[in-house]
């Protein structure tokens, strides 16, 4: 289970070291995507199985579905860690999260989501985001 928020720097290549505490349960590789709300998900191999099952299952007569897919998996590529526990971000990756040097690496139980540090400001300053109404929405749905 990935917890915890990391902050990190991209180097001129653009590889970003990933917190050790992450290492062990992204094993030999992992898959990095484009994510929601401007960010990365990385999944372990394991966990972009099952999602990759789910989104099967989804109707291709279904146009939001479709693109979805389309989405999720046209960004997706198979990573690996150097010897120094670093991960290259692909160049369309760091243009979707708006990755340039300064991020945020944050464990969300089963994913990994990278930020860009401005981005995970904004969001997490966003008046929008009120954590009240979105408890009172989580208790709506059982949790």
């Amino acid at each position: 289970m990935f917890i915890g928020e990391y902050q990190h720097t991209l180097d001129d290549k653009g590889r970003i070291i990933m917190p050790s505490k992450f290492r062990e349960d992204l094993g030999d590789g992992f898959i990095m995507t484009k994510g929601l709300d401007n960010c990365l998900f990385v999944y372990p191999r394991k966990e972009w199985l099952v999602l990759e099952e789910k989104l099967k299952t989804l109707p291709l007569t279904n146009r939001d579905a479709r693109a979805f897919i389309r989405f999720f998996f046209s960004g997706a590529t198979e990573c690996i860690l150097d010897k120094q526990g670093r991960v290259l971000i692909p160049a369309n990756l760091r243009e979707h999260s708006k990755l340039d040097k300064d991020a945020v690496i944050i464990g969300v139980s089963t994913r990994i989501e990278l930020w860009s540090k401005e981005e995970w400001d904004t969001y997490n300053d966003d008046d929008n985001l009120s954590y009240d109404s979105i408890a009172e929405k989580m208790a709506e749905l059982g949790i």
